[in-house]
């Protein structure tokens, strides 16, 4: 039969474990942010391209720097390059609208697709 002190003690130890769980904040990994990095990097690069955000046209400088602030922001909540391009890169979080890129030719895509195909470019190091 389970002592108070045992039933105490347990209880406090989940405790425990809970506070530690609830402190524990995700980041990604240096591989990971060198993605991140080379991602945005990427992108502010583009200068052909117009990133739309919300109905409005953004060069790629700006698109890159809205990217690396939402990242600086919401960095906590980023595991992988994966995680940045859906939280910081594919749709606003005040519309939930998503963003989308037009090309130089002027064909328009969903900023997700098109940078998750620019991010498995870099994983396979061409890029």
């Amino acid at each position: 039969m389970p002592t108070p002190f045992r039933f105490l003690r347990t209880a406090l130890f989940a405790l425990l474990l809970g506070a530690v769980a609830a402190l524990a904040q995700a980041t990604p990994s240096a591989s990971e942010q060198k993605l991140i990095d080379a991602l945005i990097l990427r992108v502010s690069n583009m200068k052909t391209m117009t990133f739309m955000r919300n109905g409005d046209e953004h060069s790629a400088a700006d698109a890159a720097k809205h990217m690396k602030a939402k990242f600086d922001h919401f960095k906590d909540e980023i595991v992988t390059a994966e995680d940045f391009i859906d939280r910081c890169a594919s749709r606003s979080e005040m519309t939930g609208k998503p963003y989308q890129v037009k090309l130089h030719n002027g064909a328009v895509k969903d900023a997700q697709e098109f940078l998750n195909a620019e991010l498995r470019t870099l994983r396979k190091g061409n890029g």
